[in-house]
């Protein structure tokens, strides 16, 4: 399984804040925003050399950025892996025992498929798999 870092996810509490750090003080493009249904936030990708930022708005009081945001507070949410086949990496990460939070893909922002892996396998960090 080849894997690629693709973007780290960053959950914000004031985007107009955290817009404005990574617009305004760090000089950084910030993508328009792409509103991800199946996770109930909105996204705004800021491209910073070979991978991106993901600056995640919750769109729903119950979605996980929401629930994250208002348990941890906001900063650093997800790694996400780039592969190019991910049903075999979920396959791949099954056989080996490594616990998933989803067996299965869903969509993703840019017409991507997503899965989480649970922090619980790898070493605290909630890693994201997508296939463009």
């Amino acid at each position: 399984m080849k894997a690629t870092l693709d973007h780290v996810g960053i959950a914000v509490a004031d985007l107009r804040d955290a817009l404005a750090f990574y617009r305004d003080a760090l000089g950084l493009e910030i993508e328009a925003p792409e509103e991800v249904a199946s996770q109930r936030v909105r996204a705004h990708f800021v491209p910073a050399g070979g991978a991106a930022l993901e600056l995640l708005e919750a769109t729903a009081d119950d979605s996980p950025i929401a629930k994250y945001v208002a348990k941890r507070g906001p900063g650093l949410h997800h790694i996400t892996l780039r592969v190019d086949d991910i049903n075999a990496a979920l396959e791949r990460l099954k056989s080996r025992g490594v616990r998933l939070i989803d067996e299965t893909p869903r969509p993703g922002a840019h017409g991507s498929l997503v899965a989480f892996v649970h922090p619980a396998s790898a070493h605290g960090v909630l890693v994201e798999l997508k296939q463009a």
